[in-house]
């Protein structure tokens, strides 16, 4: 290992711990968009009138709150475990990228990670760290010259589209007063989750790539062990 390579931090732990905190957040997006497909038919019918009675309709509606209000609470707590965990490993992404001899980076690890909370910026500076942190991964002593993959700016469409109806979703549930008001904010919902999802998927690819990349990077100037009559 070269003397640079000598701060790099195996990241095989870490990425496996991100990974699995993804795939909870995608099992957890699956089962929202099932119980708002739920929440959705069962709006459809009260706004055709399409109950049995008045008491039935309020028991229908009050276990449907209280599912939803489950879901969107689980869906919470791992968006939230998820994303400290895959901010963790951005941070330390950009670090062994550097520790594998990547010059001139213009992120640090800790602005690759703070920009997304940054209002304005948050918009395009994360994109252009994790695409720095690519393609410094990819070749370090060359990244300048590397080409980022297409997964990346689809990734960050996602991302921001997911954010965008989320936002849209929130504000249409605090102004809704009929059930056709419900049924919109239902279907901006759903395009959040599904767009959510999409992006959960390609994160989880990059962070795959990245992660195989940097540990063949710092495996490849690992000396050769000696052979055992060599050490006699």
């Amino acid at each position: 290992m070269t003397h640079e390579q000598q701060g790099f931090i195996d990241p095989t732990g870490l990425t496996k711990w991100v990974k699995i905190f993804l795939y909870a957040q995608i099992a957890i997006i699956f089962v929202a968009l099932i119980s708002s497909a739920l929440e959705y038919q069962l709006l459809a019918e009260f706004d055709k009138g399409t109950y049995a009675s008045r008491e039935s309709a309020e028991e229908a509606a009050e276990a449907n709150d209280a599912r939803q209000s489950v879901v969107a609470g689980v869906q919470l707590i791992v968006f939230i475990i998820t994303g400290i965990w895959v901010l963790r490993w951005i941070h330390r992404a950009n670090y062994n990228a550097r520790q594998l001899g990547a010059k001139e980076m213009v992120f640090t690890p800790g602005w690759a990670v703070g920009w997304y909370f940054v209002p304005l910026f948050t918009l395009w500076k994360p994109y252009q760290a994790m695409k720095e942190i690519w393609k410094a991964s990819a070749a370090p002593q060359a990244w300048k010259s590397q080409k980022a993959p297409g997964l990346l700016p689809w990734w960050w469409f996602f991302w921001i589209t997911s954010n965008i109806f989320g936002y849209v979703s929130f504000r249409l549930s605090l102004e809704a007063k009929s059930v056709s008001d419900l049924m919109a904010t239902n279907v901006v919902t759903q395009v959040s989750d599904s767009t959510g999802l999409a992006s959960a998927f390609l994160i989880l690819a990059l962070i795959n790539r990245i992660h195989k990349m940097q540990v063949s990077q710092a495996n490849a100037e690992l000396p050769p062990p000696l052979h055992p009559s060599a050490s006699v």
